[in-house]
């Protein structure tokens, strides 16, 4: 049985922004990352035991979400081709009531199985008799083989037990240690915004699993493998999928986070997602604070959050790109890394 393996230190490659490459006005919070979001932490654990596994399982966790003290929360799918566990609940209560877990798809159904063992052992759920685990899921299959069914419980308490605050390790890790997105190697990516609204400043962060077809777009410029001389060898075009979570501290109901969810679905088209028949898309929003502890928001105050958001996952995709390595795994293929210098490039030129 692979044991589980600690998600490797952020790697030099750079970030979009060490690249000169600034999406929107809005400023970014000080890690650019989900865990901007007071109360929100993440974990990884990584799998790959070469050459043919390249997966894993990341667990994105706030702070004392459990059933009886849930989150206000949206979800949104943008193309249903996929296994989103959870949902229905999610969306008829507009309440998140335990961590959200994404993983490869055929081992998505023992995540969940292992999330509800670990919440069952969590103070306050001595007495739960249901809980709604939410776990989401990409089809890593073309670099890992996908039917060994690899994560199993113990790694699923590992990302969970050892999620973190502080920096969020992108590219080949955890859940997106084999996905591929937009012609080259993805990977897990995040970034946040701090927009004002009615004058004071709350925080959203993004994390995506990135693993969706169509051609990459720098800031509007189109960057692919051809483009670039390299071979274009990853999957069809027309295959892949999204997972984004969103999450924010500003005072949201769950009708306006689904309306986030939304906006976190449109922003993949800006980097060229094809929105595929094969493709899931799916994004899951939620806020920390609890409904009560502040003066909800008018939904005509939320366009700064919106456009915030739109901006957040449009640059966590590009960290996911340019945060992941070239990679061969199950029968012997491999997918090229998105040349820094190459990104760098398309940006400039943009002049955006």
């Amino acid at each position: 049985m692979t044991p589980p393996s600690p998600a490797p230190a952020p790697g030099p490659r750079p970030r979009a922004r060490d690249l000169g490459i600034v999406i929107g006005p809005t400023p970014t919070g000080p890690l650019d990352a989900l865990t901007d979001v007071p109360g929100v932490r993440v974990g990884h654990t990584t799998l790959r035991p070469r050459p043919d596994v390249h997966s894993g399982v990341t667990a994105v966790v706030p702070d004392g979400v459990r059933p009886g003290a849930p989150l206000p929360a949206g979800v949104f799918t943008g193309n249903g081709y996929g296994k989103l566990m959870g949902t229905t609940q999610l969306a008829e209560l507009g309440e998140l009531e335990t961590p959200v877990l994404l993983t490869s798809t055929l081992s998505a159904f023992r995540v969940a199985d292992a999330l509800v063992g670990w919440m069952l052992e969590q103070p306050g759920c001595e007495d739960v008799v249901s809980l709604n685990p939410v776990v989401g899921e990409c089809n890593d299959g073309f670099l890992s083989d996908i039917r060994r069914r690899p994560v199993r419980e113990e790694h699923v308490r590992a990302a969970l037990d050892r999620a973190s605050a502080g920096t969020v390790a992108e590219g080949c890790v955890g859940a997106g240690t084999g996905t591929v997105a937009l012609g080259f190697k993805a990977g897990v990516g995040t970034s946040s915004r701090t927009p004002e609204v009615r004058g004071r400043r709350v925080t959203v962060g993004a994390l995506v699993q990135a693993n969706f077809g169509g051609a990459l777009r720098v800031l509007g410029r189109t960057v692919t493998p051809c483009s670039l001389g390299l071979e274009d060898a990853g999957p069809p075009a027309e295959t892949g999928s999204c997972m984004i979570v969103v999450a924010t501290d500003a005072p949201l109901d769950a009708r306006q986070l689904t309306r986030v969810a939304r906006r976190a679905v449109f922003a993949l088209a800006r980097t060229g997602a094809a929105y595929s028949h094969g493709s899931g898309d799916y994004a899951v929003a939620f806020t920390t604070t609890r409904p009560g502890a502040a003066p909800p928001l008018a939904d005509a105050d939320l366009s700064p959050l919106f456009e915030a958001v739109l901006d957040a996952v449009e640059e966590a995709v590009l960290n996911s790109l340019l945060a992941a390595t070239t990679t061969t795994g199950y029968a012997g293929r491999t997918v090229p890394a998105l040349p820094s210098a190459a990104a760098a490039g398309a940006a400039s030129s943009t002049g955006r």
